[in-house]
């Protein structure tokens, strides 16, 4: 009579990803469970020790710690209960001839190689995503699955396999498992090498004790509901130490910097085939944050560091807040490397923070050189120093060479103005452009405090107030060949909403925004106008694969006609980010020369179909989009463009590549039009 056998596991001293496989199973670690779970000898051959298994890309346990196993009674062993379960199924004896005469056949040559399959029966219900990949990773037969083998090779394989399936279905809680392997011919020069297996007795917790965790005081309740494991669950090593990490997580979000998580330790009882679960916890004193401590202000203070933190002095300490400034720092970027580590302020209450920051390069020099359609050539330069003016302070020079255009400005922007996220930018330009629809020759004075988003930090609520002095001597087809001056004073204003998922390639939500721009005008006489603007895109996915886009903008321009506007400021269609297959700012009513003129309207809409093979796809769309020099968009008069697009899904988001054509085409407008750019169309 077994008269409860217990062993203890300690689950430690090697890295994770072993610790999952290997920790729980050294249980039934004595060599005479060793024995009842190893396979029969193949093809009645004795089988030898096998080699230390060798390193295929997982971190193996520290052999050299010491093992916390206690060794079972060798008398008490051969006792050990065994649970009752289902008999493998067996072969008749015909069948068994059989199989032996091909297998003799294939094997005749025992040197002769043979390819073969893989296939494991009984685990089904068992064998999850994590199971099944785990296997495919450390099993030998899996790495040489597709190298022919001999029969030495093969069987050797086999038994490293049989066991590490042992050991897999103990990191799950399944205990006394019976595995029978199996090969069989399976076609030409193919052989089929099966696994049937019997998985043993699920064992269960029959206790879980937190020790220590008391200590925390009234947040016990709260720490102990973030371990998810309870009495009756199954002794899985992977829930084991997922709820060891929750517990660390959940202790470092609730005010313990300095909390230590044990070890788990599992003690099992053969005999009830049941376990205890013991973590030793030590959660330290409740912290609440104190001040923060800059090792180097070249770049920024401890002062302008606090300001982007979401946390305050007093308030208590979450690594979430933590993590999140350690992003915000390196989004400035300013900072190449970042750490943040936990100090003791000394008084029993507080936790200052110590931050060390590596400075990334100040200085940036781009150039961009290209041809398009319809827009000649164009090269661009620009110089950047992104922390001129510390703490954030970035100037960028700029100059535009092109067949059209001709600029040069100067731009300063301090991020995290006065508060994290909100942007202050200043601009002064000159420029000379030529289009087909006005020729300009501009002066811009301009600034403006946002609340921007970003790929990092996506928000949902982004606005932007500015204001705007423009000089500018103009001409198009209104003024008969003679240059008009105005002069602008304008307060363009604007709030968007984001419900998207993400930035550059949205799968699902929707974005809506609205501009409205009051403007003064002053040309022969003073004048007063409004630009309203509304924005809307929905993403819909259809399958895991497709995703539906659909976008809608309209404008409309209030208080003037289309002839007393300045060109540069009224409305037009068409282009990569407007109505695709026509040319840039080419829809829309044109002059005697057939040059656009532009309007106090827009409307366009778009459709697409975003279809994903792995990192590329094709999207298929239609757009369609109309200017009207009434105060409403005329929708009978809509110029439709069609097309299709490939995209490569990059680290940094999609890379488009839109081919549109035109299907009702106004005069000189071009068959195809080709348009290349970061980020979906909208």
């Amino acid at each position: 009579m077994n008269t409860g056998l217990r062993t203890n596991c300690r689950i430690s001293g090697m890295p994770q990803a072993a610790r999952l496989i290997f920790a729980p199973l050294l249980l039934l670690a004595h060599p005479a469970h060793a024995q009842s779970a190893a396979p029969p000898p193949a093809n009645g051959e004795e089988q030898t020790p096998l080699d230390p298994m060798p390193d295929i890309g997982i971190a193996w346990p520290d052999l050299e710690q010491p093992d916390s196993v206690e060794s079972l009674p060798a008398e008490e062993t051969a006792d050990m209960p065994v649970a009752d379960e289902p008999e493998l199924a067996t072969e008749s004896k015909d069948e068994a001839a059989a199989a032996e005469t091909d297998l003799a056949g294939a094997f005749a040559d025992p040197a002769q190689e043979h390819r073969y399959t893989v296939q494991l029966k009984g685990v089904e219900e068992i064998a999850d995503a994590q199971f099944d990949a785990r296997f495919r990773e450390l099993s030998a037969l899996r790495l040489g699955e597709d190298k022919p083998a001999n029969l030495a090779q093969i069987n050797r394989r086999i038994a490293e396999d049989t066991e590490l399936l042992d050991r897999l279905l103990r990191a799950k809680g399944y205990y006394a498992a019976r595995i029978r392997s199996s090969v069989a011919p399976a076609g030409e020069d193919r052989l089929a090498v099966s696994f049937r297996i019997v998985p043993g007795t699920l064992y269960l917790l029959s206790s879980v004790d937190l020790e220590g965790l008391s200590a925390a005081g009234e947040r016990e309740a709260k720490l102990r509901s973030a371990f998810p494991l309870k009495v009756g669950d199954p002794i899985d090593a992977d829930a084991i130490l997922s709820g060891q990490t929750a517990l660390s997580l959940a202790l470092a979000e609730n005010g313990f910097p300095f909390a230590k998580v044990g070890e788990p330790e599992v003690h099992i009882d053969h005999e009830e085939r049941r376990g205890d679960l013991d973590i030793v916890v030590s959660p330290g004193v409740y912290r609440t944050f104190g001040t923060i401590l800059l090792s180097n202000d070249d770049i920024f203070s401890a002062r302008h560091v606090q300001r982007i933190a979401r946390f305050r002095p007093g308030d208590p300490y979450m690594a979430s807040d933590v993590e999140d400034l350690r992003n915000a720092i390196i989004a400035t970027g300013l900072a190449s490397a970042v750490t943040l580590t936990p100090r003791d302020a000394g008084d029993g209450e507080h936790v200052n923070l110590a931050v060390d920051v590596r400075p990334a390069p100040m200085r940036t020099v781009a150039g961009e050189l290209g041809y398009g359609t319809g827009e000649g050539y164009r090269a661009e330069v620009s110089w950047q120093h992104r922390n001129l003016f510390p703490p954030e302070g970035a100037v960028t020079v700029r100059g535009v060479l092109g067949t059209q255009e001709q600029t040069a400005s100067f731009t300063y922007r301090r991020n995290n103005f006065r508060r994290r996220d909100h942007v202050l930018t200043g601009l002064v330009s000159v420029s000379n452009i030529k289009r087909d629809a006005y020729d300009a020759r501009t002066i811009t004075l301009s600034g403006a405090l946002e609340r921007q988003t970003n790929i990092l930090f996506q928000k949902k609520w982004v606005w932007r107030i500015g204001a705007e002095v423009i000089a500018s001597d103009e001409k198009d087809a209104f003024s008969g060949g003679d240059r008009r001056t105005f002069l602008i004073g304008a307060v363009p204003l604007s709030l968007t909403y984001d419900g998207s998922d993400d930035l550059l390639n949205p799968s699902t939500g929707f974005r809506l925004g609205g501009r409205v721009s009051p403007e003064l005008s002053f040309q022969n006489s003073t004048f007063g106008y409004a630009r309203v603007q509304l924005d809307g895109s929905v993403y819909q996915p259809v399958t895991d694969r497709v995703v539906v886009a659909a976008r809608a903008r309209f404008g409309t321009i209030l208080g003037s006609t289309v002839d007393r506007i300045a060109p540069s400021r009224r409305f037009y269609a068409g282009g990569g980010a407007s109505v695709r297959g026509y040319g840039y700012q080419a829809i829309g009513p044109r002059d005697s020369s057939n040059d656009p003129i532009g309007g106090k309207s827009l409307a366009e809409f778009s459709l697409e179909s975003r279809i994903r093979f792995g990192n590329f796809g094709v999207v298929p769309f239609v757009d369609a989009g109309n200017i009207s020099t009434s105060f409403l968009p005329r929708f009978r008069d809509l110029r439709i463009g069609a097309g299709i697009g490939v995209r490569y899904y990059s680290s940094f988001g999609p890379i488009r590549v839109d081919v549109g054509t035109p299907l009702n085409p106004q005069k000189d407008d071009p068959k195809i039009a080709v348009y290349v750019s970061l980020g979906q169309a909208f």
